[in-house]
């Protein structure tokens, strides 16, 4: 079974985050939320309060499949400075794991060198962020190789079929996308 981790900063836009939790689990995809903050608290963009699954520290990624970056801006932020992180996306990019963010959080992407030679799209005005890479202007959801953008909030659905179609195949994904009326 395919293990994903959604890592989790306070101010990251719920509807990115948790979209991407709820159709990974419909498909039968072990998806964990990973706190990179100093406990299991968060607290969305919008006030929406939640517990991570884990905490950063506690997480084996050597076990993961893919990790996924939802935006928000002061979520983005955190997950920009977070050192730990940065480790685990070189880390993935060089063991040839999927690789995925949407909304602002492509830029923490483009930044750590991630995006270099690949197409990629992310929230309006983030562009000059996405050091290295071609970007996709319009496009909902872009993948190439093993990294996959979006643009944001109304591209939620759209990121979380496809992340389920990477790694479950589109059978699966076709037939959550039917089940929740998406299709």
């Amino acid at each position: 079974m395919a293990k994903v981790y959604v890592m989790l900063a306070n101010g990251f836009e719920e509807i990115e985050g948790l979209t991407v939790v709820d159709i990974l689990r419909r498909g039968k995809v072990d998806c964990e939320t990973v706190s990179i903050e100093k406990d299991l608290n968060i607290l969305g963009s919008h006030s929406i309060k939640l517990e991570a699954d884990r905490m950063f520290g506690d997480v084996d990624f050597n076990a993961g499949d893919m990790v996924v970056l939802p935006g928000g801006l002061k979520g983005t932020n955190a997950l920009m400075a977070h050192e730990g992180l940065k480790k685990v996306l070189a880390d993935y990019l060089k063991a040839d794991k999927w690789i995925s963010a949407i909304c602002a959080a492509p830029s923490v992407l483009g930044v750590n060198g991630v995006l270099k030679g690949k197409k990629a799209v992310c929230y309006p005005g983030f562009e000059d962020k996405l050091d290295g890479a071609e970007v996709m202007y319009g496009a909902k959801v872009v993948k190439d190789g093993k990294i996959i953008t979006s643009r944001g909030m109304g591209t939620a659905i759209d990121f979380a079929l496809a992340l389920l179609e990477c790694i479950e195949g589109s059978e699966t994904a076709k037939k959550i996308s039917k089940g929740i009326q998406f299709t």
